[in-house]
């Protein structure tokens, strides 16, 4: 009885030992991939960090500049002629000046999102901060 009891629990921690290395393998993958995504952009948050550039966070609670932040992410997003990039860029909107950052395909979006920021309503000046992607 014990020496059966003995080979179920070797076999069973054995399976779990051999499962444990494809598991690790492919969170090992997912992390190379991700590292080489070109969604990757760790080094544009950890700039973001250092406290010299304007964040979201920086966004005063103002009702007109929420609404301005608002009509303008709906339009960016209701716009499918822009880049994935394009429509998610930062937009961060204080004492009714817009602030654009974040990368784009290009310098037609980048003057597109210009150009509808200083179209929408409330908008004093737009400091467009947008890089272009490297190809």
């Amino acid at each position: 009885m014990v020496t059966k009891l003995w080979l179920v629990m070797f076999t069973l921690t054995a399976s779990l030992l051999l499962m444990a290395k494809p598991i690790q393998a492919e969170h090992d993958s997912a992390i190379y991939m991700a590292a080489a995504s070109a969604l990757e952009n760790t080094q544009r948050n950890v700039r973001d960090k250092d406290g010299t550039t304007l964040t979201p966070d920086e966004q005063k609670g103002g009702t007109k500049d929420i609404k301005i932040t608002t009509k303008i992410r709906k339009a960016l997003v209701k716009d499918k002629s822009l880049s994935i990039n394009a429509q998610n860029a930062k937009i961060i909107t204080s004492n009714r000046i817009v602030t654009l950052r974040g990368p784009v395909e290009n310098a037609d979006e980048s003057m597109k999102l210009e150009n509808i920021a200083k179209k929408t309503r409330g908008v004093v000046r737009v400091d467009n901060q947008l890089e272009i992607k490297a190809p």
